[in-house]
């Protein structure tokens, strides 16, 4: 082979091989739409949720779903972190006793609770407040199972941001 022929060769195979290897690691980092993704390793988030409305829940829901199964958020390097800790009005919203609600309400919350048992399925730690459960008149034993209780949702906000997690909160 003469030399012409070797740097050919050689061009030919970064082009082929080295190039969408590039391409692939280099890729997410083109691809993010988030500034504030600029630099970051991965996300942590607890959202401390105690909204009422079973309709707003579901539009607010269908946002703090996404940021767990977002592309940009999936392309960074340690797999996202989440939980979702319910207390006040919010507990009324994972039960599966629908006394109080209008038949509206009762759609969007079996809507609500399909986005629940999906969120456990893609890994996100649900938290109920059994204190809230108790002031509210919530029966425990109707919650959905997805969602594990604890005795204060406060402490379970307060132990995840102490663990770096972000808190965004939902009312």
């Amino acid at each position: 082979m003469n030399r012409n022929t070797i740097s050919q060769t050689r061009q030919l195979f970064i082009i082929m091989i080295v190039l969408p290897i590039s391409m692939l690691i280099v890729a997410p980092a083109l691809s993010g739409e988030y500034n504030a993704l600029n630099g970051v390793k991965g996300i942590k988030a607890v959202f401390d949720v105690s909204l009422r409305s079973p309709k707003t829940a579901n539009i607010v829901f269908w946002a703090v779903q996404n940021v767990y199964t977002d592309k940009s958020v999936h392309s960074l390097k340690e797999p996202p972190q989440m939980a979702v800790v319910f207390h006040g009005p919010a507990v009324k919203l994972i039960s599966t006793d629908h006394n109080g609600f209008n038949e509206s309400e009762k759609e969007e919350l079996n809507k609500f609770a399909d986005m629940i048992r999906q969120m456990k399925k893609d890994g996100v730690k649900l938290e109920v407040c059994e204190y809230a459960l108790k002031v509210l008149g919530v029966n425990p034993e109707t919650i959905l199972p997805e969602v594990d209780r604890v005795g204060n949702g406060f402490i379970s906000v307060v132990g995840y941001q102490s663990q770096g997690y972000s808190v965004v909160t939902i009312q």
